[in-house]
């Protein structure tokens, strides 16, 4: 049984994700929400998964990582917050660097030191890898470096979920980790980056990729600076949507995927929905204009004067393509909401929370019992579940052969 802490557990998508497989425990959880004084998702969290399991609603920075040893967790996963990750020296000089206050990737970094977990698995907007935009990348080379001197190595991989043939149009970065004294480790240090991206790597199984890759982007290979005050205050790099890092030596690729066929929006709707879901003429010219291509005069905080400009959408949303991808703010009027065309009355409407549910590969009524607001906004935050699915068995996988070996090195020392 592969034991498991989960960080900014939100509904539980990771969890989901990784019991649909078999042999792995969640055996402490945390979710916190510090702008809301209802804990709407904690307390789905707590309702679905109830009795299993140690649940914390508390401040991550407050929790004491000491308590968390005796869970003896080999696992550690989260979906965190994308912010600046730009760190400073300590004012003594002697306890080396620390990161910003309130940046949750420093609270990850922090229960790593004392856990050290045999892997780590996190996931994060795709726009991770280009921030902050005057200093690409600078961000993305801090965490790596932080998992370097962590003495981890690093796979990363972009993954919109409809090119494996899920319902949503939903581009992430997995980021997966695992000790250096490892067997796999040791495994991927005698093959080549081009092959442990396309064949051999954590992600290559159940993420297959063509054997080219993208023209427009050439592979890059280059070592992070040995010092994380350097990359904050000086480095940066340019990303792509794979690659790996071993020892502070990074390869990346832009890789293409082989593509599933997905599963459309048409698919996943609902039959005879409430009327409150169906939009009157009003809201309709709203979205109409929201979503229309548009061009309009502005004037900058400077008196600068510009031409604001941007694109139309499809309205309504296609049925016979995946869905896009879902934000906080969806079944609101704003320009990113869902309006779909209903097939039975033929009438516009936004998604209900069931439907976004399904678009994340969540059961019917994962959410419901907090206000239906906060159940869009919960699956705007989410992840979908079924990538974690596939990730949860590549883990188990690679545990199964990291306990053979074990195995097998016992058996040895006892022939002496």
């Amino acid at each position: 049984m592969i034991k498991v802490i989960e960080l900014f557990a939100g509904v539980g998508g990771f969890r989901l994700g990784l019991e649909s497989v078999g042999g792995f425990e969640v055996v402490w959880a945390n979710q916190w929400e510090p702008s809301k004084k209802a804990q709407d998702a904690f307390e789905c969290y707590v309702r679905q998964f109830k009795n299993k399991g140690t649940h914390s609603n508390e401040d991550i920075a407050t929790v004491d990582e000491k308590s968390l040893v005796s869970f003896n967790a080999n696992l550690l996963v989260g979906g965190f917050p994308c912010q600046d990750y730009s760190v400073a020296r300590s004012l003594s000089g002697e306890k080396g660097i620390e990161g910003k206050k309130g940046i949750l990737f420093w609270e990850i970094v922090r229960i790593l030191k004392e856990l050290r977990p045999r892997y780590v698995l996190l996931e994060n907007v795709d726009r991770l890898i280009k921030s902050p935009a005057k200093q690409r990348g600078r961000d993305f080379s801090v965490m790596l470096a932080s998992l370097r001197d962590l003495n981890y190595s690093v796979e990363w991989r972009i993954i919109n979920a409809a090119d494996y043939g899920f319902a949503q149009r939903r581009r992430r970065i997995f980021i997966f980790a695992v000790q250096n004294d490892t067997s796999f480790v040791a495994k991927m240090n005698k093959i080549d980056n081009v092959t442990i991206l396309h064949h051999k790597g954590f992600f290559a199984k159940p993420f297959p990729v063509e054997e080219c890759t993208n023209e427009k982007h050439k592979p890059l290979s280059f070592t992070l600076p040995c010092d994380i005050l350097e990359i904050s205050n000086k480095f940066s790099a340019k990303f792509l949507n794979s690659g790996i890092m071993k020892n502070g030596n990074v390869y990346t690729e832009e890789l293409i995927p082989i593509k599933e066929s997905p599963i459309t929006l048409g698919e996943i709707l609902q039959t005879n929905v409430g009327e409150k879901y169906y939009l009157d003429k009003k809201t309709i010219e709203k979205f109409q204009y929201l979503k229309g291509p548009k061009k309009i005069e502005r004037t900058s905080s400077t008196g600068h004067k510009y031409i604001f400009s941007e694109g139309g959408m499809a309205f309504p949303d296609s049925l016979d393509m995946p869905g896009r991808t879902m934000l906080t703010s969806e079944g609101t009027v704003n320009r990113s909401s869902h309006v779909i065309e209903d097939p039975v009355t033929k009438k516009l409407r936004i998604l209900t929370p069931v439907e976004c549910e399904r678009l994340n590969g969540f059961p019917d009524n994962w959410t419901e019992g907090m206000p239906e607001r906060m159940r869009y906004f919960c699956m705007g935050n989410a992840l979908v579940v079924g990538l974690i699915k596939k990730m949860g068995e590549r883990i188990k996988e690679i545990e199964s052969e990291e306990t053979t070996k074990a195995e097998e090195r016992i058996i040895q020392l006892s022939l002496f």
